[in-house]
């Protein structure tokens, strides 16, 4: 095996997803992701601690696009348009067939769910950090980021189960909007 390949974490992320669907999650080595990658088992973890992270390996990307979306909203944004911003922006991270297999294998593991809650709760301080970065007060900040990131959840899952042919994007910001609305009747 060379000692360098460009691509690797790519490639890891490719093998990972390929190994996870055809024999599962828990069956999977982090020995036999690197050789379907082609690299050794130390490469695999230069660029992931274990084979739970690598289905992980976007969020923060994500979180940081969440971000600047809300940083590039209209001065006059409400905190929610704002959000909405953010997840319009993000959207354009994910790739259909990815996001459709990546869904698939997290929902035949528990601790594959448990990791996904927690990259939820990571998007939402990400999102309520710019909100505050805003000027928006925290409880308010706080709480428009938890509506963001349960938008965001739902929205991808009406994505995904639709055959991810509708604009991601538009379908978080309907569910944004569902969630505004349901809000106001508390």
């Amino acid at each position: 095996m060379p000692r360098w390949e460009p691509d690797a974490r790519e490639r890891i992320v490719a093998a990972a997803l390929q190994l996870f669907s055809e024999q599962g999650y828990d069956e999977t080595t982090v020995a036999e992701i690197a050789r379907q990658a082609g690299l050794t088992k130390s490469t695999f973890h230069r660029h992931f601690p274990d084979k739970r992270d690598v289905l992980a390996a976007g969020q923060e990307t994500l979180s940081r696009l969440l971000a600047e979306g809300i940083a590039a909203a209209p001065d006059d944004a409400a905190p929610l348009d704002a959000v909405a911003a953010g997840l319009r922006r993000a959207s354009g991270a994910f790739q259909p067939a990815r996001a459709a297999l990546v869904a698939s294998v997290i929902a035949t593991s528990a601790e594959l769910q448990e990791r996904a809650a927690l990259k939820q709760v990571g998007m939402a301080a990400a999102m309520a950090a710019a909100l505050g970065a805003r000027g928006v007060a925290g409880p308010v900040a706080r709480l428009a980021a938890e509506l963001g990131a349960l938008a965001l959840k739902q929205g991808f899952a009406t994505w995904v189960a639709g055959g991810a042919t509708a604009d991601l994007g538009e379908l978080m910001c309907a569910e944004l909007d569902q969630l505004r609305t349901t809000a106001a009747q508390l």
